[in-house]
């Protein structure tokens, strides 16, 4: 027997004694291969220095793994049935604390501040497929003291967040995580690598944070409306689609004479703007936008 099948015959006998059933609505899929474990804790760079901020840490596996590299782990959990699973496992890490709660009502940056005292901190995730755009956007635009964050998400959303202008893929996730980070994708992983397998392919990503964005822009939150209002309304113009969903005074005629102004056709699409398009749109706007 392999150490990928003996894990999860280990997995599953700890699961049985504790009476514990998946629930659907949390989207667990258990990691049960040590090797792939190993692979994640090394792509997401961690040392001893770190501090580690873990989403949704299910069995503990991966838990423990980064309580070996890491100076301190946080492994928050929403599902209260795998607490005493959790203390279990992990009764001999003595560097990781386990928080029972929702990771998109807890106050992390306050959290953080507190836990980690001046170390660097690095996320590091498996996450529920449902809910993992809304858990990345709460990590990049709150003010969460991030690094890096490691993330294991459905196949389709890594290569979103790492696509270009011009894709049928390229979004707001994709310019979001592009203007706080620097994603690269390092691995594939097939269902059969997780416990019970997901109807997927996965894969695990990391977002380094940049120092400053890659782009400067006079109103930060312009610039994401007028992501947002491009790509909620994708088939339309951009002209279209800014003057019905950005919040602009201003008429679709003068949106589209900004447009061109910038250098593009009146009837070109957001998907074809870069990242630094889209900021010197926002920047040619906001003066107008204000009278």
């Amino acid at each position: 027997m392999n150490s990928a099948n003996f894990e999860r015959k280990r997995m599953e006998a700890v699961l049985h004694r504790h009476g514990f059933r998946f629930q659907k609505k949390y989207g667990q899929n258990f990691l049960t291969d040590p090797a792939v474990l190993a692979d994640i804790v090394e792509a997401s760079g961690m040392t001893k220095d770190d501090f580690v901020l873990e989403i949704g840490p299910g069995m503990g596996t991966l838990t423990a793994q980064l309580a070996e590299a890491a100076g301190g782990v946080l492994a928050v959990e929403i599902d209260t049935k795998l607490i005493p699973i959790l203390e279990e496992q992990l009764a001999d890490r003595m560097n990781v604390e386990l928080m029972q709660g929702d990771v998109m009502k807890l106050p992390l940056a306050e959290i953080l501040e507190e836990r980690a005292k001046g170390r660097p901190v690095r996320v590091v995730a498996n996450l529920p497929y449902y809910i993992t755009t809304p858990i990345l956007m709460k990590l990049l635009e709150e003010n969460i003291p991030y690094t890096s964050i490691t993330v294991m998400v459905q196949k389709e959303v890594a290569e979103r967040m790492t696509a270009g202008p011009g894709s049928k893929i390229y979004g707001a996730l994709s310019l979001a995580v592009q203007y706080y980070t620097e994603p690269q994708i390092h691995f594939l992983l097939e269902p059969r690598a997780f416990f019970p397998p997901p109807k997927v392919e996965s894969a695990v990503i990391t977002l380094t944070r940049h120092g400053t964005p890659p782009v400067s822009v006079r109103d930060e939150k312009l610039l994401f409306a007028l992501i947002r209002a491009s790509f909620n309304q994708r088939r339309k113009t951009l002209a279209n689609a800014l003057a019905n969903g950005a919040g602009l005074s201003l008429s679709k005629e003068e949106i589209a004479q900004k447009i061109v102004e910038q250098g593009h056709p009146a009837t070109v699409r957001g998907e074809a703007l870069s990242l630094e398009e889209f900021a010197r749109l926002a920047d040619g706007l906001v003066n107008e936008n204000c009278r």
